[in-house]
Order: structure tokens, then C-alpha cells, then sequence
């Protein structure tokens, strides 16, 4: 991979799961991070370490501000924009905010970094972009009928990139994550993602809720893989790579099933009591995808992504962080 030490990084939700582990990538390679975070997701906790760092300054702010966008925007080489509003079941309760948040907060870092000479934006987009698209494995140029607003804001992101690349000469990557997970990822609240809802009920000793009956798949993606993914957008010198969506994944897929039994065997290995208990099945939420399986090849080709943590171990590397930040 390329040095960063000469880069300027602007980081949209820093302070935030996936960001504030690309902010740590970007410092660890010599480059420097503008991080911007308006805390609604985020948290300082994620980001603490850096604030003393040279090369790291937070800008405490949001994305729906374009003054605010444009200040963030100066002296930055290049951007990574991770700020979004996730979950799709948020997004059925209240689709003005994510559309608020994911589009028109996108659209002002896209057009503020034009105005400030930017010419290379990786942003964050999602395996949501598939829909309803039947066919597995998802591959980048078949894209169904969006089953979500969550769904329709990656989209809308992915169609301003293609738009800015080709009207304003900037290079737009568009990275699809699927179902990232890891340290650092909130376990709170109504819309946790699975694996750290899972964790803590299994450490809480309460069932946790699967939705419908537990026989959807995802292509569950340690958050190193995505980082890796980041850093290579940002750093290739291949102009044939940019103006593209690549997943973002491991190309492998297990049901939620199977993702409960394999946390609780993991969690059964700390706390034997952890081995009685059973999940509580609940009605499917709508808006969720049934399956969920990337092809990887195009990332694999066109920029070198290759996902060294599988699924397996990256659940014992994310439960042993759990375990020791829950009790």
C-alpha cells in the first residue's frame, strides 16, 4: 500500500464505528486526518487517543451544514466519508432524518470538496443498493429495487458520485459494506447492529431477539477488511478504478442460526451459563434484505482487496473486545 505522508484525509464520522478505525489506519500509514463528527452515532471514547496526536484535529460539526463542510474541506488532500445515518429499520421509523443526513449531507462533501479542489472522494454506500436482486452473489452491476429509504439513500450517494465524476472530473469510489462489525461497534440502543445486540444479551444472560426465523445469510465483514478496502481506495494511482461501487465483504455467508450458536459457543468458553440460553424468535422487520453474499473479484482486480480475517476469527477477535468493555 501506498504511503499516506503526504495526505491530508478528511474523515466524515470519525468519531464512529468504522471511521474512527480508518482515522487510526490513516495516522499509523504518517498521513493526517481532519475528523468531522457531529457525535449523533459517534462517540469520543472511539477517538480519544488521537486528540493529542499532530497529525489528528476534530471538527466537531455536521454534515447537513455546508459552512461547515466547507471549513472541515480546507487544506484536505482527500476524503473519506463515512457520516451516515445507518440501520434500516431507523430509516422505515423516520426516513426525513436519513435522507437529510445521507443525502443532502453527502451532496454538501461532494460539492464543497469541488469547491475546495478535492479530486478524490471513497465514501461509504451499502450492500442495501442490492434490494430485491434475487441473484447470489451480489455483483456491482446488478442492482434490484431498493426495500428500504435507508436502501435509496446509498443509492442516491452512489448516483451524485457517478454524476460528479463525470461532470466535475473528481474521482468517486463507492465501497458497499456488508454487514461490518468489530470493536468499537455500539451495542446500545434499538438499532444495534446483530453481533454486538447478540453479545451483550448472551453477557447479560438474556435471550436475545432473532427476527423471523433466523434462516437469513449475511456476509458478515470484520471491520480490518473494510479499513484495508479504505486505504486502497484512497492510495491507488489507478484512474480505471476510480468512478466505480465495489463490495466490500468476504465472499462467505452464514445464517443468524448460525451466527447466534457461534457466539454463544465462543461466549460459552467465559461464562458456562451462557451455554443454556436460547434466542426469542419475533416477527421479521420490514425492509430487511433476505440474503446477503458479495462477489469480490472486482475489488479483488481493480485494487488489490484481499480480506485477511474471516468471519470465524473475527467473531473471537470482536467477543474478546465485548467481553472486556461490557462487563
Amino acid at each position: 500500500m501506498d504511503s499516506m505522508q503526504n495526505m491530508t484525509v478528511l474523515v466524515t464520522g470519525g468519531a464512529g464505528f468504522i471511521g474512527s478505525h480508518i482515522c487510526d489506519a490513516i495516522i499509523y500509514q504518517g498521513g493526517n486526518v481532519i475528523c468531522l463528527d457531529n457525535f449523533l452515532t459517534g462517540f469520543r471514547k472511539n477517538i480519544e487517543h488521537l486528540l493529542g496526536n499532530k497529525n489528528f484535529k476534530l471538527i466537531e460539526g455536521d454534515i447537513r451544514d455546508i459552512d461547515t463542510c466547507r471549513k472541515a474541506m480546507k487544506n484536505c488532500t482527500h476524503v473519506c466519508h463515512q457520516a451516515a445515518l445507518g440501520s434500516v429499520p431507523r430509516s422505515v421509523a423516520d426516513p426525513l432524518t436519513s435522507n437529510d443526513i445521507n443525502i443532502s449531507g453527502t451532496l454538501n462533501i461532494y460539492f464543497s470538496a469541488y469547491e475546495a479542489g478535492v479530486k478524490r472522494i471513497v465514501f461509504a454506500s451499502s450492500s442495501s443498493c442490492y434490494g430485491d436482486e434475487p441473484i447470489l452473489p451480489k455483483v456491482e452491476n446488478k442492482i434490484g429495487k431498493p426495500l428500504s429509504p435507508y436502501a435509496i439513500t446509498k443509492v442516491c450517494d452512489e448516483l451524485y458520485a457517478s454524476v460528479f465524476q463525470e461532470l466535475y472530473q473528481m474521482e468517486m469510489i463507492g465501497l458497499r459494506y456488508f454487514n461490518v462489525f468489530g470493536p468499537r461497534q455500539d451495542p446500545d440502543g434499538m438499532y444495534a447492529a446483530v453481533i454486538p445486540r447478540f453479545v451483550k444479551s448472551l453477557i447479560k444472560q438474556e435471550s436475545p431477539q432473532i427476527f423471523g426465523d433466523g434462516e437469513q445469510s449475511r456476509d458478515f465483514t470484520y471491520i480490518e477488511n473494510v479499513v484495508q478496502m479504505n486505504l486502497k481506495a484512497l492510495t491507488t494511482k489507478s484512474k480505471e478504478a476510480t468512478g466505480l461501487n465495489y463490495n466490500v465483504a468476504c465472499g462467505k455467508r452464514i445464517t443468524v442460526n448460525q451466527l447466534f450458536q457461534t457466539l454463544r459457543s465462543n461466549l460459552t468458553n467465559m461464562d458456562s451459563n451462557i451455554a443454556k440460553i436460547e434466542p426469542e424468535y419475533v416477527d421479521p422487520r420490514p425492509g430487511d434484505i433476505p440474503h446477503s453474499l458479495a462477489n469480490i473479484e472486482l475489488a479483488k482486480n481493480n485494487l488489490g482487496y484481499n480480506p485477511e480475517i474471516m468471519p470465524a476469527k473475527g467473531i473471537s477477535k470482536a467477543i474478546n473486545w465485548y467481553w472486556e468493555n461490557l462487563q
